[in-house]
């Protein structure tokens, strides 16, 4: 018997034994008086026993078709082994009719191994900080490196814009590194189509901020947000911009599944399937501010102002024929133009994210040509990269490359010695002698015929 049953015995053999009346005892069961007077009846006739609910241990009336149960499991072990329940039963109800609740979906997972329960987290010691009241107040921005295609493709940065007011993303996309020029173009979209915000809030990188407390000079993203008039905020711990961190966790579980469903195994093809999916998961997971209000301020200058702001900004100085050299290149200013700078004048260099470079003076754009000097100089800056584990991998690459190479030296002085050729402290090939006959290829010279 059930606690509630065994409570309803105690009434009714009350009642039966004549200390309680049958109306006394439908009030404390909160029964009518003649479902009362039934079970005071049963219990005479059959004792406690009576009062078990027949329906216990038989199948349901509302319970789900089995052939149902299967063609949906067949689906869970084909498509979404790896989901768990509540994303598992999103993704049945959209695209295969399923209308079970999740927590139907997530006991027959359980049975059939598929998913394991979890432990209920422990209780927080702390309450967390309360969101911003107004949208575009305060946002959070971070980048995640993760093997977002999984093993399809290379490994990639997310960087994302969520708002700390309604934990919606305002902008993302996919590089292969997280960079300055990656930030400025998620910030460039984020100001396009929602305006300016008042306050941006990152951890301490160097992209965001300089260490050295007597170098003045910005970083390239913060000249960028005091030209936008944007308050930078950096945190001290990873947990101060929780909103960010915890984005990327769900991320991490559900856009990886995604991607492996649409097919999309590189950066390009992620980047154009973003859009739809970031207005998906907003609709989900979005809250309503507790202001309606929206503190973005609307941009008012050009769309190449802002494209201007959002890129990287180099100082070089002319030289006396008004030209300079710029990663690798030459740059020649052409002559007889308005506004045109003196030899030894300083000018500014704008790289946009596409390569294209313009050069600017005091505030106006100069015509000039680029000629490419050496190549390999361009781009070499990658200071502000969050590479450590990608430059470490290549050190372990090049070590692996001296191993092979010294391992193939060996063999070969082996092979040497088993011939009985091995000369000790001899090149393994003596290069040719510069300016003999003996250096570059011949052609085999036919032996002379024997008269």
């Amino acid at each position: 018997m059930s606690v509630a049953e065994v409570g309803r015995y105690a009434v009714i053999e009350r009642v039966l034994a004549g200390d309680l009346s049958q109306a006394g005892a439908a009030a404390q069961l909160e029964l009518s008086l003649r479902q009362v007077k039934r079970l005071c009846k049963a219990v005479r006739d059959g004792g406690a026993a009576a009062l078990i609910s027949k329906k216990r241990g038989q199948p349901s009336n509302r319970r789900i078709d089995a052939g149902e149960r299967e063609r949906i499991m067949g689906l869970v072990r084909q498509q979404y082994a790896d989901f768990g329940p509540e994303l598992a039963g999103e993704y049945l109800r959209e695209k295969h009719g399923f209308k079970a609740s999740t927590e139907t979906l997530r006991g027959w997972m359980i049975v059939d191994g598929l998913w394991h329960a979890k432990l209920r987290r422990a209780k927080r010691v702390h309450s967390p900080r309360q969101r911003r009241a107004c949208l575009g107040e305060l946002v959070q921005i971070d980048g995640s490196h993760h093997a977002w295609f999984e093993e399809r493709g290379p490994k990639s940065c997310l960087t994302a814009f969520i708002d700390d007011a309604t934990g919606r993303v305002l902008g993302a996309r996919f590089t292969p590194t997280e960079t300055t020029q990656a930030y400025f173009d998620v910030l460039h979209q984020c100001i396009h189509e929602h305006g300016v915000p008042l306050a941006l809030y990152s951890d301490r990188h160097s992209i965001f901020t300089k260490h050295d407390p007597e170098d003045a000079k910005p970083t390239q993203f913060e000249r960028a947000l005091l030209q936008l008039r944007i308050e930078p905020i950096q945190a001290r711990s990873p947990q101060a911009k929780g909103r960010v961190e915890r984005l990327f966790q769900t991320l991490q579980d559900r856009m990886c599944k995604a991607l492996r469903l649409s097919a999309i195994n590189d950066i390009e093809a992620a980047n154009a399937w973003l859009a739809p999916y970031i207005a998906t998961h907003n609709e989900r997971f979005a809250v309503l501010p507790r202001e309606s209000q929206d503190a973005h301020r609307a941009w008012s200058d050009t769309p190449q102002a802002l494209q201007r702001i959002c890129a990287l900004h180099h100082q070089r100085q002319l030289g006396p024929q008004l030209s300079c050299q710029f990663e690798g290149r030459f740059l020649q200013v052409h002559p007889q133009q308005h506004h045109l700078p003196k030899g030894r004048a300083g000018i500014d260099i704008v790289e946009y994210g596409d390569a294209r470079l313009e050069l600017m003076y005091r505030g106006h754009v100069l015509r000039h040509t680029s000629h490419k000097w050496q190549d390999h100089l361009a781009h070499r800056r990658e200071s502000d990269d969050k590479t450590l584990n990608d430059k470490v991998d290549q050190v372990v690459r090049n070590t692996q490359k001296e191993i092979a190479k010294l391992m193939a030296q060996i063999e070969h002085q082996n092979t040497q010695r088993a011939q009985g050729t091995y000369v000790p402290h001899a090149r393994a090939n003596n290069p040719p002698c510069v300016g003999s006959a003996r250096c570059g290829l011949r052609p085999t010279q036919a032996e002379p015929t024997q008269v």
